[in-house]
């Protein structure tokens, strides 16, 4: 097992994922061995409320970027932390993105943490002490891991399924960021997913994490 760091510094752990290459799993698993605090979708439901927005108002437009059409506020609107979301002037999915944003930025000031998705090595780019991961693996790797946890039947489900978030994804992370989704120059670290166990991938990251941080502070 890895040696845990112990760093008298906050640092957050960002991690971009394909569909079904364990992104949400590999971030449990760091933030236990970190014993640091954890946010993907389910968490970062909190940003709806305290924005006032419902549950299900959020769910349709979590990681989608608006329509060709939607928004003003693109390629900006990660940079602010100014919460422009009572203005009329923008779309749902903007509305969405800046609450998510705002709660991303503050969880990030009150300690060490990791985060799944949602722009968040972009929303904290300006932040020190921010590591930030790309998870990515085979399609087929991807497909058998999404029928293991049943979130499709078959495996044509599952594929469509697969590329089809992806494409979302990818959407959504290129409309509101000026960097593109999955390009290896845009994490500090990008890794298959099937070229290890995910206990000791973990334990790899945590590893490169602390000479991550060490060169941090020299």
């Amino acid at each position: 097992m890895s040696e845990l760091i112990k760093p008298q510094c906050k640092y957050v752990i960002t991690i971009g994922r394909s569909f079904g290459a364990g992104g949400r799993e590999l971030g449990k698993l760091l933030a236990d061995k970190l014993a640091i605090s954890y946010y993907d979708k389910e968490l970062l439901g909190e940003a709806a409320e305290k924005a006032g927005l419902s549950k299900s108002l959020f769910e349709r437009n979590d990681e989608r970027a608006p329509g060709i059409l939607g928004g003003l506020s693109s390629l900006s609107i990660g940079y602010s932390a100014i919460a422009w979301y009572t203005s009329p002037g923008g779309t749902t999915a903007d509305t969405v993105y800046q609450a998510q944003s705002d709660f991303i930025r503050r969880v990030a000031q009150q300690g060490s943490c990791v985060i799944v998705g949602r722009t968040a090595d972009y929303i904290l780019r300006d932040l020190p002490n921010v590591f930030n991961i790309f998870l990515h693996a085979p399609e087929d790797v991807c497909i058998d891991r999404i029928l293991s946890r049943n979130d499709c039947c078959d495996e044509e489900r599952a594929r469509a399924a697969l590329r089809r978030t992806n494409k979302l994804r990818a959407e959504y992370y290129n409309y509101y960021t000026d960097r593109h989704w999955g390009q290896a120059d845009t994490y500090h670290l990008s890794v298959d997913s099937s070229t290890m166990p995910m206990d000791k991938l973990a334990n790899f990251i945590i590893q490169y994490l602390n000479s991550f941080l060490t060169n941090k502070t020299k």
